[in-house]
């Protein structure tokens, strides 16, 4: 994509973002041809970008919020795990996380972290908090939700942590 059709792709993407604020980001990204990381610096609010060689500083923590969504969304499917994200380690170049039976596993490379987002924003009428981990592409690599409670509320708790780890870290995201 030439940067003249990047430019016009982002004021589209501003316009539709504005239009309806709380609609499904990753159709944005399929729709004008961009990286899903693109869609999320053209958000007007709420975005907060640290450098993706935190990677393992912002698991760590996680670790220790309980209850969470862990999504992989990709164009073929979209992948939610609900539970607590154990504690990883390195081995063999990778991030290990051992979740035991019915736990979260799996086998991470934080090296292909570039990015790392904190979002705050409506999703269908409802307000999240989402912590998103890009690639050097743009894409994402997966996201986590701070939970909810019984009554569909965030859990205080997390979002509380959700804030001070994203400024830990912080710089601002510019928007595209």
């Amino acid at each position: 994509m030439s940067d003249l059709d990047q430019a016009e792709a982002i004021i589209k993407i501003k316009q539709a973002i504005a239009e309806k604020p709380d609609g499904v980001l990753e159709a944005l990204s399929a729709q004008y041809g961009v990286p899903f990381q693109t869609v999320l610096e053209c958000l007007p609010e709420g975005v907060t970008r640290i450098d993706g060689h935190h990677f393992i500083d912002v698991l760590t923590d996680i670790a220790n919020w309980g209850d969470v969504m862990f999504i992989c969304h990709s164009k073929d499917a979209i992948i939610e795990f609900s539970g607590p994200v154990p504690k990883g380690e390195m081995g063999h170049g990778m991030y290990n996380l051992h979740g035991g039976p019915g736990g979260l596993s799996g086998h991470l490379r934080p090296e292909n972290c570039a990015a790392i987002f904190f979002v705050r924003r409506l999703f269908m009428g409802m307000e999240t908090r989402s912590i998103q981990f890009f690639n050097a592409e743009g894409e994402t690599i997966f996201k986590i939700y701070v939970g909810r409670d019984r009554e569909r509320k965030l859990k205080a708790v997390q979002v509380e942590r959700f804030e001070r780890l994203s400024i830990q870290f912080a710089r601002p995201a510019g928007n595209a």
